[in-house]
């Protein structure tokens, strides 16, 4: 039988289509932003098609030592924070799915403790500063290394495996150790390779904890540096600025915008390799029956 489309589904398609276009026309506008003259974006001659077609934007970033340092330091942050948090959360989250791991309801007691209470900024701040941490990138790392909801959900997954598995394993001679990395990660491809995602673009997006314990600007990953870029102006940066005075004088919109796209970049071309898994893994763990 041939589906019936009511007139509520073309009002819901339409309003859909809308709701889409509101999303991609800006990036449509940064895109040829980027790729125009700075004298044509300033004048406002086009919108999402740009008259005249120019590399100028992007040659000038990738030859801007801020810049470059910049998305290597994110690079940095994001590789070694995304494989942190990967270890901690799924070693954590294992030993608390085990019944006889002793202690186990006490410190499932005290992480979801941390899920209602947060000790603020200045606590934080000073935890970070007394252990010498300060202008390190483990400042920004060790403390976004996992959270309460991330090991409570691959809790709950490494809880719905068969516990046969297990069992057969000790049953070869296995260990908890080898269990863990022969038998259960590899089942557990979904919701690793969604808090993976999960993992890199809070790492990458790193902007407050960056600010706050980065005093060395030149250690400042990309977020800064792109707020700098995009707030301020050649006329009012100051002498301590990230932003050099070279790479200020040739701030236009098209680099500006050139500067967001880069950005967005690295994420954008991971998310293929996991999008497989990722709608999968998004569901998987969050509900137990």
């Amino acid at each position: 039988m041939k589906a019936r489309i009511t007139w509520f589904d073309s009002v819901l398609a339409l309003i859909i289509l809308l709701i889409s276009m509101l999303v991609i026309l800006p990036f449509l506008y940064i895109i040829a932003v980027s790729f125009s003259p700075p004298t044509d974006s300033m004048a406002g001659h086009f919108f999402i098609w740009p008259k005249t077609w120019t590399l100028d934007a992007y040659s000038y970033l990738f030859h801007a030592q801020t810049f470059m340092t910049s998305i290597l330091n994110s690079v940095y942050i994001t590789v070694m924070g995304t494989c942190l948090s990967l270890v901690v959360s799924i070693t954590l989250a294992y030993s608390l799915s085990k019944k006889f791991v002793p202690g186990r309801r006490f410190l499932l007691l005290m992480i979801f403790f941390t899920m209602i209470f947060h000790g603020g900024m200045i606590p934080s701040y000073l935890v970070v500063k007394n252990l010498g941490l300060i202008d390190s990138y483990w400042a920004v790392v060790l403390p976004a290394a996992s959270s309460a909801f991330n090991i409570m959900v691959i809790r709950s997954f490494f809880q719905s495996l068969p516990e046969s598995l297990d069992e057969a394993a000790r049953i070869d001679g296995a260990g908890e150790f080898r269990i863990l990395f022969l038998v259960v990660i590899p089942l557990s491809k979904p919701i690793i390779a969604t808090f993976t995602l999960f993992f890199m673009v809070q790492f990458w997006n790193e902007f407050f904890s960056a600010v706050i314990y980065l005093n060395d600007t030149t250690r400042w990953p990309i977020q800064p540096l792109l707020r700098q870029m995009v707030a301020i102006s050649a006329s009012n940066i100051s002498a301590d600025a990230a932003i050099d005075a070279q790479l200020a004088v040739n701030l236009g919109p098209n680099v500006q915008n050139a500067a967001i796209l880069l950005a967005m970049l690295p994420i954008v071309a991971v998310y293929p390799f996991l999008q497989k898994y990722f709608a999968q893994g998004a569901m998987l763990g969050s509900i137990k029956e």
